[in-house]
């Protein structure tokens, strides 16, 4: 029953419509406008940049959210406590990607999955995450880019770490998952890099 009840509460933190919400507060229907994704780099660019930072940090926030809950049901830094982490940190991801309120469409959980890095890793996982992030967005000013290469940095920097001691083989096991949810979320956005058609951010 403890399972069951961490899996369900964080899939429904995870399914809160964030993106929607504010789209809607705005008189859009995000899915509907752009890209038809919920998620932020869709919001900012329909409903401006500070709305688009509001959807970014309140996706991010349910993922912090459900794994911290679960970490503290479970005592924090202990075994069952890092296995609580780990299940919601699946579901709040489940829940972000299908929403139950929204039949099932929701955004690509990139917003989610850094929550979850700060709430669940080390520190160093999530800081690395973020360079490698804003490294590749300005370089290439490509939200798509920087987004995959965060998500592979994930499994990357949990193994640098469980290899030092910091981290165990659950967490990189979980961090290799996110990152392949994240490739296959983004399968839209890899064939429009590779048809020349995918939209940059110009600078201002």
């Amino acid at each position: 029953m403890s399972w069951l009840f961490v899996a369900l509460g964080a899939y429904l933190i995870g399914s809160f419509p964030s993106g929607y919400l504010v789209g809607r507060a705005r008189g859009v229907d995000l899915r509907k406008e752009g890209s038809g994704n919920i998620g932020a780099t869709n919001a900012l660019r329909v409903v401006g940049k500070k709305w688009g930072y509001l959807v970014f940090a309140a996706d991010a926030f349910k993922g912090w959210l459900a794994v911290v809950l679960a970490r503290i049901a479970g005592g924090w830094d202990t075994g069952p406590a890092i296995a609580f982490g780990v299940v919601a940190a699946i579901f709040v991801m489940i829940g972000h990607v299908f929403p139950v309120w929204l039949k099932f469409q929701g955004g690509k959980g990139i917003s989610t999955s850094a929550g979850v890095m700060i709430g669940l890793f080390p520190i160093w996982v999530f800081v690395f995450g973020l360079a490698v992030w804003g490294g590749l967005f300005f370089a290439t000013r490509y939200v798509s880019v920087a987004s995959l290469g965060a998500a592979v940095s994930l499994p990357v920097g949990s193994s640098v770490l469980w290899a030092m001691g910091h981290c165990d083989g659950v967490r990189t096991a979980i961090a290799a998952v996110m990152c392949v949810l994240a490739i296959w979320r983004h399968q839209p956005n890899i064939e429009r890099l590779l048809a020349g058609t995918e939209k940059k951010f110009e600078k201002k």
